[in-house]
């Protein structure tokens, strides 16, 4: 799991960050991390995120390197949503709904080879 998202979740459910440095972190994390564990471990997270507010977040291109350049939109993340969030967040921390260690690792190389045969 990205060093860098889990401090920031560990912030936000500590009360230190507000919850659009979650979703900055998460998504960018998320579309990033496409083929490793990383993904599937932050899909509870972008599944809150998705929910609460379609558009919270935008991508645009980049001109420098290939991939999305990750922004927040106008729109703050809605204050009902939060509670969920943070759900989302501690069980990221806890390990919850991630493969752990070398199980992930495996399912990330399986992944990776049938990528690669398709």
């Amino acid at each position: 799991m990205s060093s860098a998202v889990r401090e920031t979740l560990a912030e936000y459910v500590a009360g230190r960050v507000e919850a659009e440095r979650v979703v900055i972190a998460a998504t960018v994390a998320y579309y990033r991390n496409a083929r490793d564990g990383t993904r599937e471990a932050l899909r509870p997270l972008i599944d809150v995120i998705d929910r609460a507010s379609p558009g919270v977040v935008e991508l645009a291109g980049t001109v420098d390197q290939p991939g999305f350049d990750v922004r927040l939109a106008e729109r703050s993340f809605p204050e009902q949503y939060e509670p969920a969030l943070r759900r989302a967040a501690e069980a990221y921390l806890a390990g919850g709904g991630a493969a752990p260690g070398v199980i992930g690792r495996l399912l990330g190389a399986i992944r990776r080879l049938l990528s690669a045969l398709a």
